[in-house]
């Protein structure tokens, strides 16, 4: 019996050791082009970079408004928007909305998701940093299931292999968000398994 469970225990290192190489690298990946799409939303919380190119999606017409989720309540609009991100006053007036409910990734997409519903946008450009970006789309696609999400990462020192190959801390952050997006995945098998309970069974003829 030790030894099945020692055999599993080895077996699940491995799995995990593989399925974490692969979501480093997976996320490393260049952004593509978004598409056209309804709005356009950026996620706080990482680099400020993510909201400059949020920003400049917005000036570039890829949607008609941005939603800044998760904006520290003691942040004025002022201070964000002039002072960090130098947005035109027009514009920021007519198409950028900012959210300040979210303190974590799925609060993020539960006030997405309600501010989606509000403008009945179900083509959304999300923008986060690339090691975000799976438990980001994740969520919202948990919490918005109606919308189509187009992933848009910001590309950070902490996925370059360079550095979580020979940086502990670097690695140490890729392998928490990979554990996190895991128990994301997982929420969403169990949530799966009781939909499919739930429906009712063809009566027998």
């Amino acid at each position: 019996m030790r030894g099945v469970f020692l055999w599993a225990l080895i077996v699940a290192v491995i799995a995990f050791i593989a399925g974490f190489w692969s979501f480093a690298l997976n996320v490393r990946e260049d952004a593509q082009a978004p598409p056209q799409a309804d709005a356009i939303v950026a996620l706080t919380g990482g680099s400020l970079e993510r909201l400059t190119t949020g920003v400049r999606l917005l000036e570039e017409h890829k949607g008609e408004r941005l939603l800044i989720s998760g904006v520290n309540r003691v942040v004025t609009d002022e201070e964000l928007l002039d002072n960090a991100l130098g947005v035109d006053p027009e514009l920021a007036r007519c198409c950028i909305d900012l959210g300040r409910s979210a303190e974590d990734t799925l609060g993020n997409a539960s006030e997405t998701a309600a501010w989606a519903r509000e403008h009945r946008y179900t083509n959304i450009i999300l923008v986060t940093d690339d090691y975000h970006m799976p438990r980001s789309q994740a969520e919202l696609e948990l919490a918005l299931p109606e919308a189509e999400i187009h992933p848009y990462p910001v590309r950070t020192r902490w996925t370059d292999p360079k550095v979580w190959r020979s940086d502990l801390s670097a690695a140490t952050r890729l392998g928490a968000e990979y554990v996190k997006y895991l128990v994301i995945r997982g929420r969403e098998a169990l949530i799966g398994l009781g939909s499919n309970e739930a429906e009712p069974q063809p009566e027998d003829a």
